[in-house]
């Protein structure tokens, strides 16, 4: 029975100002880098499926820093930083297009709060695009340069990022699975919320009420099929319920 751990990166300088962050590649907080290795200490007191300690073998994460920074910290401390590692832009946040940078609080008072929970957290309302010759698209980033046009994005919604996580999932997360290796996958709030709805079968109408806190390991415990028969937040329940509080209330 392969394990599969899912985690948040930890509080970005962007989270802790309240930004709509997207692909743009804030680094951890402090208390990002603090969150990030609590939860490499979670992970060292957990038990696996067999009730042994959880054997992570392999790890996935995006290619932005606050993930990459987040799996290298959890794993220090897991006493795993020789893991293999691979990274991948399919597993990137949501591309919050022309939001990308704005405070959140402000864009609801200027846009107001139905908009901005529309673009936020409905299933498949995209946020204002950005133009191609806008500093921030992500055709002006080096890491991107080997992708074809057609796959970079210039805003979007839920759905489109269920469309590029899910086929990641199928051709690289799975396939470790399958051969034994349990899994810790680093990535960020939209993304893991695109993968849980895929595994928990979670309709789109409940899936934007997910929230997904900084810093929390989620453990699945998965049968020999990939599907999901146990799974667990890892941390104190009050703790992981104010974190989650407080992702809702971001935006005011």
């Amino acid at each position: 029975m392969p394990d599969l751990v899912l985690l948040r990166h930890g509080e970005s300088v962007w989270n802790a100002e309240n930004r709509f962050t997207g692909w743009y590649d804030t680094d951890l907080s402090e208390r990002g880098a603090d969150e990030a290795r609590q939860a490499g200490r979670l992970l060292a007191q957990a038990a696996g499926g067999d009730g042994a300690p959880l054997d992570l073998r392999v790890v996935h994460t995006s290619v932005l820093t606050r993930a990459v920074r987040t799996a290298n910290l959890a794993l220090d401390e897991l006493g795993r930083s020789w893991l293999p590692v691979r990274r991948h832009w399919r597993l990137n946040e949501r591309h919050y297009g022309d939001l990308q940078g704005k405070d959140k609080k402000e864009t609801a008072e200027r846009y107001g709060l139905d908009q901005v929970k529309l673009w936020r957290r409905s299933y498949d309302v995209p946020p204002p695009p950005l133009e191609r010759d806008d500093e921030r698209h992500p055709r002006f980033d080096l890491r991107y340069r080997g992708l074809a046009p057609s796959a970079l994005p210039a805003s979007e919604c839920l759905a489109d990022v269920v469309a590029r996580v899910v086929p990641y999932w199928e051709d690289a997360i799975a396939p470790d699975l399958l051969a034994g290796l349990g899994v810790l996958v680093v990535a960020h709030g939209n993304s893991l919320r695109a993968l849980v709805k895929f595994l928990l079968r979670i309709s789109d109408e409940d899936i934007p009420g997910l929230e997904i806190a900084t810093g929390v390991p989620w453990h699945l415990q998965l049968d020999d099929s990939l599907q999901v028969e146990h799974e667990q937040l890892l941390g104190d329940p009050e703790e992981i319920a104010k974190a989650r509080q407080a992702v809702a209330r971001q935006a005011g």
